[in-house]
């Protein structure tokens, strides 16, 4: 989701730069408050403003890095330790869901693919034996 897609998620007469409550963010994003909560204790970099009684007021950019981290999670199907390790490389659509699924970044220049596969191959031998027996 771009700038121009956010800005037309708030349709509450604001200017685009204006700061935003947890609600309207939630409601715009169609994420629920508490994950956004959940959210800024797994992302340092997700910070919006807290005021008195701990009322959140999200910058644009923190709104911007909601929907990326969106849709890294929801979309790409990364984890949460990948979507974190993205955003802090500043790689973003640079690592794969696959690359992801161990929940980190594999470099696939350092990864030899042939050498790999007749060791998986055994290993997948070697567990439709033991369940045969």
């Amino acid at each position: 989701m771009d700038q121009a897609d956010i800005a037309t998620a708030f349709s509450d007469g604001k200017a685009n730069d204006a700061m935003r409550t947890i609600g309207e963010v939630s409601k715009a994003l169609g994420i629920k408050p508490h994950v956004l909560r959940y959210w800024e204790q797994q992302f340092p970099m997700l910070k919006p403003l807290k005021r008195s009684g701990n009322r959140r007021l999200y910058r644009p950019d923190d709104v911007a890095l909601v929907a990326e981290i969106d849709r890294l999670i929801h979309k790409q199907g990364y984890t949460l330790k990948g979507a974190r390790a993205a955003l802090k490389n500043g790689q973003g659509e640079a690592v794969t869901a696959a690359e992801n699924a161990a929940g980190v970044a594999v470099d696939s220049a350092k990864t030899d693919t042939p050498d790999v596969l007749p060791q998986l191959r055994a290993i997948r031998d070697r567990l439709a034996n033991a369940l045969a027996a």
